[in-house]
């Protein structure tokens, strides 16, 4: 019987010992979701960082793909946002030019009034002189007669 007492102990502690190196293990993390990374930008910036000092390990790594699918979503986001704002500052930018042209037609306008044919008072309209009367020493005209 000692040879058995002496193998339960050695099988107790074979167990306790692959107990307590499971319980040492590090815990697997799941990777982060594209989702995670898109709310935690300084997440996301580590991953990249990670995933670019080891280039053989980013092709595979699930985060890694992760990662880029994310920036790529971040920047289509951007994009549309960014645009709208150009057009709302070249819309006001058109608005000041057009403001700052109509105010320099206007003082043009003051400067340089135009006449308005349609607008004019109403005059009488005299008829021209007449020629004043012909002097009497002129030689009379010849006329040529087809006769």
């Amino acid at each position: 019987m000692s040879t058995s007492i002496k193998s339960i102990v050695a099988v107790g502690c074979l167990g306790a010992v692959v107990l307590a190196t499971a319980a040492c293990s590090p815990r697997v993390v799941p990777p982060m979701t594209i989702t995670d990374l898109m709310e935690d930008r300084v997440s996301l910036d580590g991953v990249l960082m990670k995933c670019n000092q080891n280039e053989s390990k980013a092709r595979t790594d699930t985060e890694c793909q992760n990662a880029r699918i994310a920036v790529e979503r971040l920047a289509s986001q951007r994009e549309p946002a960014e645009e709208a704002k150009r057009a709302a500052e070249f819309e006001h930018s058109r608005e000041q030019l057009r403001l700052s042209q109509e105010k320099q037609r206007q003082e043009e306008e003051a400067k340089n009034p135009k006449v308005d044919a349609y607008h004019l008072p109403l005059a009488p309209v005299e008829p021209p002189p007449p020629p004043p009367p012909a002097n009497d020493a002129s030689p009379p005209v010849a006329r040529e007669s087809n006769q």
